[in-house]
């Protein structure tokens, strides 16, 4: 999910609800809601040497909760944050309620619009052109894999040539299972929720068709993700670890599975959890290339009592100049257009991933994936799919059971 999927458990509460308000010293407190790791309290702290006036503390809960508490403030008017961020799954669900944030055009939004692919700006607007959200990271995709455990299995692991191995998806699954008959104590892939997310993130259209229908029963894109991702796991290649349990953590610093479909914020929380197996990491291409997981959006509820000073904050975040600097210390990969071709991304490599040029790995997945349509229920069905594959997965369902149970939640989700 960043549906950000890491996000849910990095959750820690660092501030009390509320707007930003005046205290004793005289500042304008603004208070900035998130979920998960955006790697913004080095610019906070920037941010308000450069602007004396300003104060600024930060609110971190988990992904799902982040968005419920976010439609509860605004419907009661009440309790949000000055700067809310919104992630890919729940955007649509805000831009579908304009009236509720102050509309950037309002506070310059037509001379910096050009900043974003034209994609991402509009999937931060309503749909009478009002823009609720300024665009943060983008996801883009590769495949992160271990050159030892490849290695034992008798593959390829120099990058070009693993990427090589799995032009297709299928290609992916044909190889987990040459791995899984030569080094059958170590699983292929970690669980199914990125390999669906991976597949499902290539397709032009998803769970919606464009007009917020969901169409989970009738795109057969969507079945295809479902298939793909439900024969892999029933092959036995998952190594059964839900994202970011315990479990799964455990095995990337012991290198319990060999690969995992990665957007570019997931290497950084993979480099710190596996820092013990530094150079035994590396990136390769996807299969079907390109392909978007994550990414969000800052907005500014109207309730703020500092509108324009709560803009100028989410403006200043979102500029090119700072989602540079967040890439460098996240791995949130920039949604900023001028940056693609910029020395400062193109140039950057990872010593942990074995000097990997991450940068150009991520621009050409971003510049290559199709831009897909999030409706207002995306996060919640993408998170009824992902349980499904966990039914398989743990031998509760099979596959086609768990299909039907899928469908009736995303129609009660419609």
């Amino acid at each position: 999910m960043r549906s950000r999927l890491l996000a849910g458990l990095l959750a820690v509460a660092l501030t009390a609800t509320g707007a930003g308000c005046g205290d004793d010293d005289g500042r304008i407190h603004l208070t900035v809601s998130t979920f998960g790791e955006f790697g913004y309290q080095p610019l906070y702290r920037e941010y308000e040497r450069l602007n004396p006036e300003i104060r600024i503390t930060e609110r971190v809960t988990r992904t799902e909760d982040h968005h419920k508490n976010l439609a509860a403030h605004l419907a009661t008017k009440t309790g949000a944050a000055d700067v809310e961020a919104i992630e890919e799954g729940w955007i649509s669900q805000f831009t579908n309620a304009p009236n509720r944030f102050v509309d950037f055009n309002e506070y310059g939004g037509p001379a910096i619009k050009d900043r974003w692919p034209t994609w991402k700006w509009a999937a931060g607007s309503a749909a009478d052109g009002r823009v609720i959200g300024l665009g943060t990271d983008v996801g883009g995709m590769a495949m992160c894999y271990r050159k030892d455990l490849l290695a034992r299995a008798g593959l390829p692991t120099e990058r070009t040539a693993v990427g090589e191995l799995w032009p297709t998806w299928a290609d992916y699954i044909a190889t987990g299972l040459r791995f899984r008959q030569r080094v059958p104590d170590v699983a292929f892939f970690d669980g199914p929720s990125a390999i669906y997310r991976g597949i499902l993130g290539q397709q032009r259209v998803g769970l919606y068709d464009g007009k917020d229908n969901v169409v989970v029963r009738t795109n057969p894109a969507v079945k295809r993700a479902w298939d793909l991702s439900a024969q892999a796991v029933s092959a036995g290649l998952s190594a059964r670890a839900t994202a970011f349990s315990a479990d799964w953590t455990a095995g990337l610093a012991q290198g319990l599975f060999a690969t995992i479909a990665c957007p570019s914020w997931l290497t950084n929380y993979i480099a710190q959890q596996a820092a013990s197996a530094a150079g035994q990491w590396d990136i390769a291409t996807v299969p079907g290339r390109g392909g978007n997981w994550g990414g969000s959006w800052l907005s500014v509820p109207r309730q703020t009592e500092h509108p324009a000073e709560a803009t100028a904050l989410a403006i200043w975040l979102t500029a090119p100049e700072q989602q540079a600097r967040i890439f460098e210390s996240t791995s949130n990969f920039p949604s900023a257009v001028d940056l693609y071709d910029d020395p400062v991304i193109l140039e950057r490599t990872s010593a942990f991933f074995g000097n990997a040029p991450v940068g150009r790995i991520f621009a050409d997945s971003v510049t290559a994936l199709v831009p897909q349509y999030q409706g207002p229920r995306s996060g919640d069905i993408n998170a009824r799919i992902i349980d499904g594959l966990t039914r398989i997965e743990q031998g509760r369902d099979s596959p086609d059971e768990s299909w039907r149970k899928v469908l009736r939640e995303a129609d009660a989700l419609s």
